[in-house]
């Protein structure tokens, strides 16, 4: 089991995004300290739910404020960016890293992000898979063209080659990817590439369960083999907050968590002028605390080995920042470190743990492109472990912090991505 934290850097009222970004880089320097595995950076755009507009760049520079914690972001939304782009910043990071770096991706929402830059609800809707497969393709190095509806240019080399030994696992080359999964569509679409999910912190152990069952039934009609269909690699996103009381660990959040949501899920934009229904900021606090670790050390020990029962998934990235103040979510994290990890007997610390093999991934054929190439496989991609201490119809955003902004009013269009 790997317990790392989830940090959305929202900016929570009468706070600046100053404050809300120095918490966030706060908060991983505390993980590491604390012993947690891993930190998953969000990305928001042009609202203060999350006031980090690029989870790359924030990761490039916690991966420079740190030694040994792994980081990954949650979301890159490859919507509103262009495949390759990113995959050459997921090339970089992962090789002056020395691994560290885990690619998280997932479609994001109906937003008016797709305007500004210029991908439009093309890339939405429907490019979702061609994107990703061309990341994919690019993070497999070599030279990669595309002929794609969305995408369309000439072979071109991969530099810097994402393949190369990183010297921390010569085993697994390439960045790890992860997928964002809301949507069975979203499920179906990364189980055929053995991929593993990103699962928000909206969804309860009933509903990742049955993603997981639905991800297991896909990959192994897509011919995967049986190490891949047992994939224990997924990640579920939640909430922690540590108290010495239950009452008072609610509280906390009762506090402070509805007034961040109020503010941050109003100020979305849908792209087309689409009606959709906000989440109720104190139902879903309510929600939140139910479903995720919120309590004593001990609560909060039982609520992830219960989800872990549950779900078959040990990998964990949990929001810490939920009272919106920097003291408090160290306290948070050092309790989550000292006193929480040492009830999950089959918990990994910072110092030591590594994931399983993680298996290579084809990429199914491209329009235009030729079989030789589209059939290769794309090397190792998954999470990564590392040596640390311390179909549905109608749109929704396919992101891992709750759906941002719920569902989304739109005809009724099949959810491929």
């Amino acid at each position: 089991m790997r317990v790392g934290t989830f940090v959305l850097a929202g900016r929570f009222p009468g706070q600046t995004d100053r404050e809300a970004l120095d918490r966030a880089v706060r908060t991983v320097v505390t993980a590491e300290e604390a012993g947690l595995c891993d930190a998953w950076l969000a990305e928001h755009h042009f609202v203060p739910y999350g006031t980090c507009p690029s989870a790359a760049t924030l990761a490039a520079h916690l991966l420079g404020r740190t030694r040994r914690i792994g980081l990954g972001t949650a979301i890159s939304v490859l919507s509103t960016v262009h495949p390759v782009a990113l995959g050459e910043q997921a090339a970089l990071l992962h090789l002056v890293s020395g691994g560290r770096f885990t690619l998280g991706v997932g479609r994001g929402g109906p937003w008016v992000d797709l305007e500004v830059f210029g991908t439009g609800l093309p890339a939405f809707e429907r490019g979702f898979p061609e994107s990703l497969d061309v990341l994919l393709r690019w993070l497999r190095g070599g030279e990669v063209g595309s002929a794609g509806e969305l995408h369309r240019f000439r072979p071109v080399t991969v530099v810097p080659d994402p393949t190369e030994p990183t010297g921390a696992d010569r085993s697994t080359t390439g960045p790890p990817v992860v997928v964002a999964c809301t949507s069975p569509g979203t499920v179906r679409l990364a189980a055929e590439r053995g991929l593993p999910m990103l699962l928000g912190m909206h969804a309860g152990d009933e509903e990742k369960a049955a993603m997981v069952r639905l991800w297991r039934e896909t990959a192994r009609a897509a011919g995967h083999d049986a190490e891949t269909v047992a994939c224990d690699r997924h990640v579920s996103v939640g909430v922690v907050q540590i108290g010495d009381s239950h009452t008072g660990a609610v509280e906390t959040l009762r506090r402070a968590l509805p007034g961040m949501l109020r503010q941050g899920l109003a100020a979305h934009r849908t792209v087309d002028g689409r009606k959709r229904t906000m989440r109720d900021p104190l139902a879903y606090t309510e929600l939140l605390c139910e479903l995720h670790p919120v309590g004593t050390p001990r609560l909060c020990a039982d609520r992830i080995a219960a989800t872990a029962e549950a779900t078959g998934i040990t990998r964990f990235a949990l929001l810490a920042e939920g009272s919106g103040d920097p003291e408090l979510t160290e306290e948070t994290l050092w309790r989550l470190g000292t006193e929480v990890l040492p009830l999950l007997p089959d918990a990994a610390s910072g110092a030591g743990a590594r994931a399983p093999a993680v298996p290579a991934v084809t990429v199914p054929p491209s329009p235009g492109f030729p079989e030789a190439e589209a059939g290769k496989p794309v090397g190792r991609v998954g999470v990564t472990g590392r040596p640390e201490r311390s179909g549905r119809t109608g749109s929704i955003d396919e992101g891992v912090a709750g759906g941002l902004g719920g569902r989304v009013s739109s005809p009724a269009v099949p959810v491929t991505g």
